[in-house]
């Protein structure tokens, strides 16, 4: 992991949450592998909102819950970098992990206009009806990415259930 610039070709971004299926975080390592590119991967603290964009260090940030520790968002980076470095350092991959503030889609959206990412990639919200409703609601990080960036979006979808294992998020 390098929090230099990269250089070389352009790099992948991919967004990463605690809890994520793992087939995104191992699809985004293998094409970065099979590209000979960086990986970044951005965390976006929705609690939180953006004070000032700087793309060489995390974002600066308010939370919206001023009595939410830094050291929780701390926690979630921390968990999120032994993921991301178990998969990327596996296959030799370079890597850098970000933590942002705000809205995901946006936030994403500014990272990868920043860092002149090659494709964005992001998962699909894990099936069933509590992550519906939550998009529904909230939006899709992936909708948005679609129909308002210039980057390539790749689009991991949840995996589907095997036969006679009930399907994750029900």
């Amino acid at each position: 992991m390098s929090d230099e610039p990269f250089t070389g070709p352009a790099p992948l971004l991919l967004g990463v949450l605690p809890g994520q299926y793992p087939e995104v975080l191992q699809t985004a390592a293998s094409l970065a592998d099979a590209l000979s590119a960086p990986l970044i991967c951005a965390y976006v603290d929705e609690a939180s909102y953006l004070v000032e964009w700087d793309p060489a260090r995390s974002a600066h940030r308010l939370s919206l819950h001023p009595d939410v520790d830094d050291a929780e968002i701390r926690a979630v980076t921390q968990e999120l970098r032994s993921v991301v470095g178990a998969a990327c350092d596996k296959l030799g991959v370079n890597w850098a992990l970000r933590t942002l503030a705000g809205d995901p889609a946006r936030a994403l959206g500014r990272l990868a206009a920043e860092a002149g990412a090659a494709m964005i990639i992001v998962g699909t919200p894990e099936r069933g009806l509590g992550h519906r409703l939550s998009a529904a609601l909230n939006g899709s990080v992936a909708a948005w990415l679609s129909h308002h960036q210039e980057h390539p979006i790749l689009i991991v979808p949840a995996p589907v259930a095997k036969p006679g294992r009930p399907p994750r998020g029900s």
